[in-house]
């Protein structure tokens, strides 16, 4: 079963969200102002290109399917053309996007038999990368992660919406991956998750509980920051499964 659109299957109720790229609103939910972490930074124009526009990508504000302008997209992000070109060659082989010779450049489609093999990677690498990290983290790295888990449960769920909190749930992913300190490892788990985020957004407004998705998070935090690996790894494997079952609920 492919999603071509998602459409049909997901009610998007963000201003703006129905149209081509040029419609979205410009970067502005970053790092330090979602999460309250400190501001990610960036080594190159090129690498905060592919920053935003892969989390446009998978958190869906650029449809599955919907074209690409390079142009509109520099414009937007405020900068040239070149590293926006660099960071769609680089989105490519993350199978974020695809492109066609004289058809052009789309956000690549949302295909839900891949939720099968999606899932299995991740039950795999999850707890892998949850316990490197609970064994690894420096002592600066289990105060971060402590901290995230404290905004996590202060967070108030009446004025956060599904969209925002599924921000936080990719940078909570993306710091214990990072902290378990293998590129490799973080490589490859950011990739699908990036994947799976994308199943998940499509069908967002459908899923009963996905504050309480998110909110899995905060015992995952806790368990790495005190060190505590094979609690830490049976929590991120019970995380990918729930999140499947989540996903299947609704299909």
């Amino acid at each position: 079963m492919t999603a071509a659109t998602g459409r049909t299957r997901h009610r998007d109720r963000r201003p703006g969200a129905a149209g081509g790229a040029r419609l979205h609103r410009p970067y502005s939910w970053g790092v330090q102002q979602v999460t309250g972490l400190k501001e990610e930074r960036y080594s190159s124009l090129a690498e905060r290109a592919y920053a935003e526009i892969r989390d446009r990508l998978i958190m869906l504000d650029i449809r599955p399917n919907e074209p690409l302008d390079d142009d509109a997209l520099a414009e937007e992000l405020q900068m040239g053309k070149t590293p926006v070109r660099e960071a769609i060659k680089r989105l490519e082989v993350d199978r974020l996007i695809v492109t066609y010779p004289r058809r052009g450049t789309f956000a690549t489609g949302v295909d839900i038999t891949d939720l099968a093999h999606i899932s299995e990677v991740r039950s795999l690498l999850e707890p892998l990368a949850a316990q490197r990290a609970a064994e690894r983290a420096s002592a600066a790295e289990r105060q971060e992660l402590l901290h995230l888990a404290d905004r996590l449960e202060q967070l108030d769920l009446a004025t956060t919406s599904n969209h925002d909190l599924m921000h936080y749930d990719a940078q909570v992913h993306r710091t214990i991956y990072r902290v378990g300190g293998n590129p490799h490892l973080e490589d490859a788990l950011v990739r699908h998750h990036n994947l799976a985020t994308r199943i998940f957004c499509l069908f967002l407004d459908r899923l009963p509980a996905v504050d309480g998705h998110v909110h899995e998070h905060v015992d995952l935090l806790r368990a790495i920051a005190a060190g505590h690996g094979e609690d830490a790894a049976s929590r991120a494997a019970e995380h990918v499964k729930s999140f499947e079952v989540a996903v299947r609920s609704v299909i």
